[in-house]
């Protein structure tokens, strides 16, 4: 089975699509949350322990059996261990909707389909401990916390689904905005923080151009941003985060032997390339450290 992701003009990923008797159906892939039968034409299927996945004529079919109660943001690990790190399937955009497709056939409705997500997401990063699939995450979001002072305002870029921001704005006296590049992401993490009751800013912009005045904000995180992006992109998103920050930018990178693909990882990274970043930043103060990944720290003045 040819399964493997290409580069594609497919319409952008829209998280509050409507899974219609659960399935979830886009340009690349069809999702679905059952039991069925495979049509007795489609004999290639690939199967794993939460996954089966065959073509059928053009369509990508994959059928979850993934239950409510672990719908939550450890689905990232379950789907690139068991579909991509195989190799049954590549690409991050084929990663991202797939994920997309299994919350979305999780629920009837879009809405509670990622409250349900949230839900238990946050629940399992407050408890989180040893041997959790997101223990480690859990730990780099405590950690970045602790680095915020607590009246800080708060600039993340590139925050995905938006936990850390999430984090951080329940703190009384932090004002935060959550910025991403994707604008479905953001039209996402609106609609959750306001069903949730937290007072959360959103801003779709691109790391290199920050719709923001000068020294606006306190602080500027980039946590597990960089390694997405190629090294200009990654040098105009770093002048753009100081620009920015009135007292502080905090950059976390995962330390990794190979780029994981399907996280859309471009490049690794290490401490040399820390270095360089903050040697790179004239009046600025910087120190690097490591916590699960490399951390720089950038003080102004």
């Amino acid at each position: 089975m040819n399964t493997a992701g290409a580069a594609t003009s497919a319409a952008p990923i829209d998280p509050l699509r409507r899974a219609e008797n659960g399935c979830y159906r886009d340009e690349l892939v069809c999702v679905l949350a059952a039991d069925g039968a495979i049509p007795v034409s489609d004999t290639r299927v690939v199967r794993t322990p939460h996954f089966e996945l065959w073509r059928h004529d053009w369509e990508l079919v994959v059928r979850h059996r993934i239950p409510p109660a672990q719908i939550d943001d450890a689905l990232t690990t379950v789907i690139n261990d068991e579909l991509f790190g195989p190799g049954w399937l590549s690409g991050s955009e084929m990663f991202e909707r797939i994920f997309t497709g299994v919350v979305l056939t999780s629920a009837a409705d879009p809405i509670e389909a990622w409250m349900l997500f949230y839900g238990n997401s946050l629940r399992r990063y407050d408890a989180a401990g040893a041997g959790d699939a997101l223990a480690d995450f859990a730990s780099i979001h405590r950690h970045a916390d602790a680095l915020v002072p607590a009246d800080a305002s708060v600039l993340e870029i590139g925050c995905c689904f938006g936990f850390l921001s999430l984090r951080l704005a329940r703190a009384a006296g932090r004002s935060v905005i959550a910025s991403d590049l994707s604008a479905g992401t953001v039209r996402l993490l609106r609609v959750v923080a306001d069903r949730l009751g937290v007072p959360l800013g959103t801003l779709v912009a691109d790391a290199a151009r920050l719709p923001r005045p000068d020294r606006s904000v306190d602080v500027v995180l980039m946590v597990h941003l960089l390694e997405h992006l190629d090294p200009d992109h990654c040098r105009r998103a770093i002048d753009e985060a100081l620009r920015v920050a009135a007292r502080r930018v905090v950059i976390a990178v995962p330390y990794e032997d190979e780029p994981t693909p399907a996280f859309g990882h471009l490049r690794t990274l290490d401490e040399s390339d820390l270095r360089a970043w903050g040697s790179a930043c004239p009046g600025w103060t910087w120190s690097v450290h490591e916590h699960l990944g490399g951390w720089l720290i950038l003080d102004r003045g």
